[in-house]
């Protein structure tokens, strides 16, 4: 059991690291449109470059959030079914519920790794007038798409284990264990 809470708490760790880390894209992408604004507005020049950066950017942004996401427990849920029953009858509906996030994740790294590994083969780029490289932008996806499916997967432990009435997981020092 030691080292399933081992893996429970490095998944969540990772993808903590990893999505408070990408969170900082927010920056850059506001000060990207920003000085498109001024530019144009100011200036009248508009960049060529900008919107295609922050469009690439908050891409990255949204694929490696992912697992930090359902790690705090962000993602859209049907509080208004779920929230009627205990703990044990939501573990139960949400380890049913995990079949099709199973499905949805797997075939997100399915296709995002071949559509990734066609595109790092081709160093493909954009085709537009900055033609930057793409392939970075979608290495994140299968990148995210496993980020996720281990999110999950601890999830789904926590669910069996609570639906079991199992206590085997036990949040590390300073946790509140609405950190997993």
């Amino acid at each position: 059991m030691r080292a399933i809470t081992a893996f429970m708490n490095g998944v969540t760790k990772l993808n903590d690291v990893i999505g408070r880390t990408v969170a900082y894209l927010i920056l850059p992408i506001f000060a990207f449109l920003m000085l498109e604004v001024f530019l144009r507005y100011m200036f009248n020049s508009p960049t060529v470059w900008t919107n295609e950066l922050t469009q690439m950017l908050f891409g990255a942004y949204a694929v490696l959030s992912g697992g930090y996401i359902l790690a705090h427990r962000g993602h859209v849920n049907v509080d208004l079914f779920h929230s009627k029953f205990g703990p044990r009858v939501r573990a139960v509906i949400d380890i049913l519920g995990s079949i099709i996030f199973f499905i949805f994740v797997l075939a997100l790294l399915y296709f995002g790794y071949d559509m990734a590994q066609e595109s790092v083969r081709s160093w493909e780029t954009s085709y537009s007038a900055w033609n930057p490289p793409i392939w970075p932008i979608k290495v994140a996806i299968p990148v995210g798409a496993t980020l996720l499916l281990l999110q999950g997967i601890v999830k789904l432990l926590q669910d069996i284990a609570i639906a079991l009435n199992l206590d085997y997981y036990k949040p590390e020092e300073g946790e509140t264990g609405d950190e997993l």
